[in-house]
């Protein structure tokens, strides 16, 4: 059978890279100049053969995160613009959830705000606006992104390489939702990001691309391009409202989200 996402032999070996050092848990360092994605055309590119490489151990994707979608989170990561990885069935999780510190090599959390579509955002619709996608949307989710600084150095590595693994990406942890009629204004919503029971930041709605729906529009119009689409049920994590917390061992942090709800999660 073809590949319907080929790459190039150097692109491939990124790929593997990447993967074999997401499964063994150990930092991955700069790549060889000859392998290295030089743009970020060709991170998406590794990306897809690194969802494939890890769907064995993590399933498949059933959705997306977006990075880089808030100016704390710009300015932190030095990225002016949004950048988008995969979430893998194995790595969603329920409020409450207790996870190894073990299992990552230094475990963040992000406080967001998650879609659960309700139909297919397909490329004939595009380009999508803020409005446009807005119907899609079944519900939205109080939500966690669990993120790995799985890098010797994540600063010297790129865009494009962190691109191609999955930006950071290494979870996710969902509250109940809540129907979309139910939450008139996104922009009023206020997350806090509670450590340990220690408020250590807060954003709004307002704080994700002026609205979580252009974060949402910008990852349609993103997967168009690459001639895929999002799909009924996936879950789309839009954004951090704060800056990255990163945790010890025995930490556990809660999201409180106004008008959605809260979610938790525990590292031990």
């Amino acid at each position: 059978m073809t590949d319907p996402h080929p790459v190039s032999g150097a692109l491939r070996q990124a790929a593997q890279a990447i993967a074999a050092a997401r499964t063994r848990r150990t930092p991955l360092p700069a790549l060889p100049q000859e392998i290295a994605p030089m743009s970020l055309e060709d991170g998406y590119r590794i990306q897809a053969e690194v969802h494939r490489l890890l769907a064995p151990e993590l399933g498949p994707l059933v959705g997306y995160k977006i990075g880089c979608t808030s100016e704390v989170m710009q300015k932190y990561l030095a990225i002016p613009h949004p950048c988008a990885g995969g979430v893998h069935a194995r790595a969603v999780h329920r409020s409450g959830v207790v996870l190894k510190a073990a299992d990552y090599v230094r475990v963040g959390v992000e406080c967001e705000i998650a879609v659960r579509l309700g139909e297919d955002l397909a490329p004939a619709r595009a380009p999508f606006t803020r409005e446009s996608v807005a119907a899609s949307i079944e519900c939205y989710l109080p939500a966690i992104e669990i993120v790995d600084d799985r890098y010797v150095r994540w600063e010297t590595l790129g865009a494009p390489t962190l691109v191609a693994d999955d930006f950071f990406a290494a979870g996710i942890v969902l509250g109940q939702a809540v129907a979309r009629s139910a939450v008139p204004d996104l922009l009023a919503v206020e997350g806090r990001t509670l450590i340990d029971g220690r408020e250590t930041g807060r954003g709004t709605g307002a704080d994700v691309l002026g609205h979580p729906h252009n974060a949402l529009a910008w990852l349609a119009n993103h997967l168009a391009s690459q001639g895929t689409a999002l799909r009924e049920g996936e879950i789309v994590m839009t954004g951090s409202l704060v800056k990255t917390v990163w945790l010890e061992a025995g930490s556990e942090a809660r999201m409180e989200f106004s008008g959605l709800g809260n979610v938790q999660v525990a590292f031990v």
